[in-house]
């Protein structure tokens, strides 16, 4: 049976493509050089947070197939790549993941092909990288074959909003390409948006994100001051977002996490920088402040001991959550680990608890992992929240312990302190 759409990289973005695209009837390839997970998705288990094992096991009796053999994906009617664009050392996009899936492509590129790529990066990649691989073999992009850019939209965690019922945005190379590239997601997304073309598409992702860091800086900034002029940021917030109008509600933390907030606006200030040779200025001080928080903490942990007449060295200190989102076990660019990192610095007796992870490394190193909560609770000297997970219940927790730093603002106790 001929294949419909093959997905190059099933990871957290990849995956849930795959599925809903199996779900809505076509027929579906995945492809990812790792080895292990093309085996366990083959066995029906997932990797992916948002993913069930049921899931996969319903996919693969739907005909949906991963491997790592470029040959199984020849002949499909469209290829989404969907790999990682990590930070790169001079501050941009590393695209060594998107340039092998692109060259892998090109190996199998037939007439009439649509080439989707979701990995999010800066203005311009799909026609100056993608375009000039996919065309060595002598087949022209937007005549013989369609090259567009759709950014992933995924929110691990999300239990209103996935793949299906978050608008998806695409935009081509031609006009051919994105109604191509439309008609292709129409088929298993509720909603198309059609952008101007690939460098709007592009671009779009990075001023989603770029919108939230900025404004994650701000009420970071603002938790600072307001803990200094003893106002409560978290009741000036609650007050503010009564307006029915001008106004989005954001909040103060330990930083920010994940594989978009600490990542993409850097995407785009770093283009700005090499292209045209000024900085933006936004986003440069955004990271600025919101790379500084887990120190912020670290010292608003030492207050807190100090007021017990304590040191940090030797004080027992117990973080609750290590993941980047609540209620679920993805790690990637967590503010824990700075956390972590400054205050074994000054010498805690660091030991931590996430239901959803059972193995946690900093510095290198496997960090203790309490079993017993309340009994590790009652033990420490200092409990700080650094992700509120649903499975706490934060007051009991604040109840129950010595001293209770709440960096997420979800504690009503009146012995915690919040951030």
């Amino acid at each position: 049976m001929p294949i419909d759409i093959a997905v190059i990289g099933l990871g957290y973005v990849g995956l849930p493509l795959a599925r809903e695209a199996v779900h809505a009837g076509l027929q579906v390839r995945g492809f990812d050089v790792t080895t292990p997970i093309v085996q366990a998705l083959n066995d029906g288990r997932s990797h992916v947070d948002d993913i069930s094992d049921s899931d996969v096991a319903a996919m693969v009796a739907a005909g949906f197939r991963a491997t790592g053999d470029v040959e199984e994906i020849r002949g499909t009617s469209a290829v989404v790549i969907c790999v990682p664009t990590p930070l790169g050392p001079d501050g941009g996009p590393d695209l060594g993941a998107v340039i092998a899936a692109t060259r892998t492509v090109a190996g199998i590129l037939e007439p009439g092909m649509l080439v989707v790529l979701e990995s999010t990066t800066y203005p311009g990649t799909t026609e100056e990288v993608l375009k000039p691989i996919l065309e060595e073999g002598g087949l022209q992009a937007g005549q013989d074959f369609h090259l567009a850019f759709s950014p992933e939209r995924i929110d691990p965690g999300n239990a209103v909003y996935g793949m299906k019922n978050t608008p998806k945005v695409v935009g081509g190379l031609t006009p051919a390409s994105t109604e191509r590239a439309a008609d292709l997601y129409g088929r298993f997304v509720d909603t198309v948006v059609v952008a101007k073309g690939a460098r709007e598409a592009e671009t779009a992702k990075l001023l989603e994100n770029t919108y939230r860091h900025i404004n994650i800086a701000l009420v970071n900034e603002m938790a600072r001051f307001c803990h200094e002029l003893d106002i409560d940021l978290w009741n000036v917030i609650d007050l503010a977002k009564t307006k029915p109008f001008g106004f989005q509600a954001f909040y103060p933390g330990p930083g920010v996490g994940g594989h978009c907030i600490p990542i993409d606006p850097n995407y785009l200030s770093h283009n700005v920088r090499s292209r045209l040779g000024y900085p933006f200025r936004f986003v440069e001080l955004a990271q600025e402040i919101n790379a500084t928080m887990p120190t912020y903490v670290a010292r608003r942990a030492q207050d807190i001991l100090n007021e017990d007449a304590k040191a940090v060295r030797g004080s027992r200190v117990l973080l609750l959550g290590v993941t980047y989102k609540p209620d679920i076990a993805d790690q990637r660019e967590s503010p824990a680990v700075a956390v972590a990192q400054n205050l074994i610095a000054q010498g805690a007796d660091l030991v931590f608890h996430d239901p959803h992870v059972e193995q946690w490394r900093v510095n290198g190193d496997v960090l203790d992992r309490v079993e017993d909560l309340d009994t590790a609770v009652l033990g420490a000297d200092l409990v700080i929240l650094v992700q509120n997970h649903s499975a706490y219940d934060v007051d009991a927790l604040a109840e129950k312990s010595a001293r209770f730093f709440d960096t997420k603002g979800a504690s009503t106790h009146e012995g915690a302190v919040r951030l």
